[in-house]
């Protein structure tokens, strides 16, 4: 008799029931798509917001140590301090290696640029760097540089005798122009002896890619223009092996920007790790921290210190949480939204069979056994809709992985369960109201359809 009076109703109530199964679908489908999109949103944003430059820089040790007597800083310009380059691949020897995108040594070098001896010959900082450097950790061959931390820089160069210069960024050139390599035209080689040119410094001198320039009494080739908003356009830019020869110090590196994934910050991560238990201290070393990153940074390049770029990591853990902060309020917003339509639908589902109610009752049906009934009907609308509203939910998920990451959203298996229990949850809480008011009709009102 039970199946039976379940069946009757959604024979019967068929578009209410329908009505309510759509409200708990879209609700659900909502829910699944913000759910799965938070759950993987974290590396997919920390992968957009690398393509803004680095998160970490690492130093020499020196740099960090202020010598101050009656209040006057007596640390002197810190040009004698370096890095050695033959340290730079233990970076792949990190624990977190797998989350570094990139690295880029810098080694900036006053020099003159013009004539000989001529007087119009001025100083200009030439900053060596990688460009797209292969190298070798281990087993393990890796290329990294300004190419990869830096992506926003455009180089202005030539492809192969005659070609028409091609405006090309960090991810390579653009397409419909004719190319001499895979490599980006006008990119140096991090072997040559090529260089390029700040647009700015550029205009003031009068060059273009393909013209010499004599550096530190250097005849030079500019391979490109470089366009970066910032101030290596006022710079020239080359591979570091010739910065290194031009200052006479093999090896040396200034400076070393990381570009690093790495997840927002907690009361874990500002803590000091020389405070820390053992076991503390192994959990956040074996997270993915700015702060840990840079620990363990410091431990692979001898004498170093390295430091978080502050505006940026902070800025990432904010736009983080400001996004999964949206996520849930549209989700909480929606599965509100479904439990007012799913209360509405219930209460006038109810009232439309308060004499089927009035009679149950009549004939010694207790309250436990008219909500029942009712709450049985509730939960095969929350499973219907829970299942309809996650398959939705996941290809809703996927498209935004699509358009907005140009990636996949992976939906985990264990979402499943967690749907369904939300859907049941919000099925049950939209009816309640409505099951409580129908165990209270009076039997004979109802029969005489009183409500």
């Amino acid at each position: 008799m039970f199946p039976r009076i379940v069946y009757e109703s959604f024979r019967r109530q068929a578009r209410r029931k329908l009505l309510a199964g759509i409200a708990i679908t879209l609700g659900v489908a909502v829910a699944t798509a913000m759910i799965a999109v938070a759950t993987d949103i974290g590396d997919k944003i920390n992968r957009e917001l690398r393509s803004y430059g680095a998160n970490l820089v690492v130093t020499p040790q020196e740099d960090t140590l202020d010598v101050e007597v009656g209040g006057v800083n007596l640390k002197p310009p810190s040009d004698g301090a370096f890095l050695n380059e033959a340290d730079l691949p233990k970076i792949r020897g990190t624990f977190w290696h797998h989350n570094i995108v990139g690295f880029s040594p810098m080694l900036p070098v006053t020099v003159k640029v013009g004539e000989g001896n001529n007087k119009d010959a001025k100083d200009v900082t030439l900053l060596g760097t990688y460009f797209n450097k292969a190298l070798r950790f281990g087993k393990e061959d890796f290329t990294t540089g300004v190419k990869i931390t830096n992506p926003w820089w455009k180089v202005e160069g030539k492809c192969g005798d005659g070609a028409e210069p091609v405006l090309s960024g960090a991810e390579g050139p653009r397409p419909g122009r004719v190319e001499d390599s895979p490599s980006a035209c006008g990119w140096p080689d991090d072997n040559s002896q090529d260089i390029l040119v700040g647009e700015r410094l550029a205009a003031k001198l009068a060059r273009k890619p393909g013209d010499t320039l004599e550096v530190a009494g250097r005849q030079l080739t500019i391979s490109g223009i470089l366009s970066t908003g910032g101030a290596e356009d006022d710079q020239i830019v080359a591979p570091l092996a010739l910065a290194q020869q031009i200052l006479g110090k093999p090896g040396a590196v200034r400076r070393v920007y990381v570009s690093a994934l790495t997840k927002p910050p907690d009361a874990l991560s500002v803590r000091d790790p020389k405070t820390m238990t053992p076991e503390v201290y192994d959990r956040w070393y074996c997270s993915p921290y700015v702060e840990s990153i840079a620990y363990q940074l410091q431990e692979v390049i001898p004498h170093s210190h390295a430091e978080q770029i502050r505006q940026v990591a902070q800025n990432e853990g904010t736009v983080l949480s400001r996004i999964k902060g949206l996520m849930l309020l549209i989700t909480l917003a929606a599965l509100f939204a479904s439990a007012l339509a799913v209360s509405a639908a219930m209460a006038t589902a109810i009232y439309e069979r308060r004499v089927e109610v009035g009679l149950m009752k009549a004939l010694g049906a207790g309250n436990l056994a008219v909500s029942a009934i009712f709450f049985a009907e509730a939960l095969l609308l929350a499973l219907g809709g829970g299942i309809a509203g996650f398959s939705a939910g996941a290809l809703l998920a996927r498209q935004i992985g699509r358009s907005i990451f140009n990636s996949q959203i992976s939906i985990e298996p264990v979402l499943f369960p967690i749907i369904m229990t939300i859907a049941v949850f919000v099925t049950f809480a939209g009816s309640a109201a409505a099951i409580r008011r129908a165990v209270k009709f009076d039997p004979v009102f109802a029969l005489r359809g009183e409500g």
